[in-house]
């Protein structure tokens, strides 16, 4: 049980630590000596290991939650003011992204199985009940497929717009597949449900229809890297949800600030990769290039993006 005397021995320096940082907040490092920038760094190090022992007194809770305050704040006053490197974001997309893809195969490979089984449910529906169909893509869609027409015509006239317009319903997805994750994963599991479902109903009917060749041909160039990043944005929402529901020894709310800080390094780096397929969904896909080109880019793409995922000669963090 933390004493009374240690309390009013350490409060000084408390009260100390938020001076310095409020000085700091308002008048920037300058306003700061360096016996004084020496003196926050050696307190901020030094309360943190007073809050530390504060966590393990229930009594202390108040005085807990007042260090953990003042801590946030110096962390973000000490930290916030570290130049940045003009190299951190190529490290970022060349090293960290990678490194944290391969960190997290676990919740991303959960994604993946769930995807996968849920376009497989959805193509088996299908089989079993061609009305199926029409509740899932709607009567205009069926109708379009029926008479075997692709309806990606209008991507063609339009292309920036369109490619834009894709893009950030990409990003969208992306997102809230992500962000979900705080529902305790239950929202995460039905973005990557539903999309499954969708892809799987789309192919059986366009298969039914005898258009897979004109589907999967269209699919190909933009999909060997929009569906992968949905993937991953999958497993960052899963990450999420593991860090709440499954802390272990950590205190919940370090637990969701670990997992949610993979998880935005994970969402964070899909962006590009949704930029580039919507690029290629707005000015490849929908063309009159054959379907030979259209998969032999696909292969070439996917073959490259996996390279890229699973190589380790990307930049270190000294870079």
């Amino acid at each position: 049980m933390i004493s009374t005397s240690w309390l009013k021995a350490r409060e000084p320096h408390w009260r100390r630590l938020d001076q310095l940082v409020q000085r700091t907040s308002a008048s920037g490092y300058k306003s700061l000596s360096r016996d004084e920038l020496q003196e926050l760094g050696l307190l901020y190090r030094q309360i943190a290991s007073d809050l530390a022992a504060l966590r393990d007194d229930r009594g202390s809770a108040h005085y807990a939650q007042y260090l953990n305050q003042l801590l946030a704040r110096a962390h973000h006053t000490i930290y916030s003011a570290e130049r940045q490197n003009p190299r951190a974001i190529l490290t970022f997309w060349l090293a960290t992204f990678p490194q944290t893809f391969r960190r997290n195969l676990g919740p991303i490979a959960v994604a993946l199985a769930l995807f996968a089984g849920a376009a497989v449910a959805g193509a088996i529906l299908t089989v079993r009940d061609p009305d199926f169909k029409t509740s899932i893509l709607g009567p205009q869609m069926v109708e379009t497929i029926d008479r075997r027409e692709m309806w990606t015509h209008s991507i063609v006239a339009v292309k920036p717009v369109a490619s834009s317009a894709i893009m950030t319903n990409n990003l969208s997805v992306a997102l809230m597949t992500f962000g979900m994750g705080i529902t305790a994963g239950l929202g995460t599991v039905y973005m990557l449900v539903f999309n499954g479902l969708l892809i799987g109903v789309i192919g059986t009917a366009c298969a039914t229809a005898g258009m897979s060749l004109q589907l999967w041909s269209f699919v190909a160039p933009h999909g060997v890297l929009e569906l992968p990043a949905i993937m991953i944005a999958g497993g960052a929402g899963l990450k999420l949800a593991q860090g709440l529901l499954f802390p272990g020894l950590l205190p919940r709310r370090e637990s969701v600030g670990r997992a949610g800080a993979e998880g935005v390094k994970l969402t964070l780096g899909c962006v590009p990769i949704l930029v580039v397929a919507g690029i290629i969904e707005g000015f490849v896909s929908p063309t009159d290039l054959s379907v030979t080109m259209k998969f032999a880019m696909a292969a070439a793409t996917f073959v490259l993006f996996v390279a890229y995922l699973v190589s380790r000669a990307g930049l270190t963090a000294k870079a």
